[in-house]
């Protein structure tokens, strides 16, 4: 059984650093992407980055500059390290893997829970 579980959220003040963390278990490591995501009270989910095994990255314009993805094989680990933080980055963030099967990658199958960050003025 796949679990995603997400944890290193908080609350900070604003020009602050969180590192969030997605431990993965069960899960085979392939060409399918990895991803997170944050949601907001009354938003739609809002896509933040992706990732491949390959090491490709990509990211919301907004964030780009200030967060960064990663993926440790070896410890079957996510990381979104965020840096200059700001209260409209004040969310529940999630993790979400793609499944892969023989022929293609099922997106976003499976999700973590989430960890509030919430970022003060």
């Amino acid at each position: 059984q796949v679990q995603l579980v997400e944890s290193g959220g908080g609350s900070v003040q604003a020009g602050g650093s969180l590192k969030l963390s997605c431990v993965i278990s069960g899960y085979i490591f392939s060409s399918c992407k990895m991803y997170w995501y944050r949601f907001t009270p009354g938003k739609d989910r809002e896509w933040i980055s992706s990732i491949s095994v390959d090491g490709a990255t990509t990211y919301l314009d907004s964030v780009k500059d200030r967060f960064t993805i990663s993926l440790d094989d070896a410890k079957k680990t996510l990381y979104l390290e965020m840096n200059n933080l700001q209260p409209d980055d004040t969310a529940v963030y999630r993790c979400a893997a793609d499944r892969p099967t023989l022929f293609r990658c099922d997106t976003k199958a499976y999700w973590g829970q989430g960890t509030q960050v919430t970022v003060s003025a």
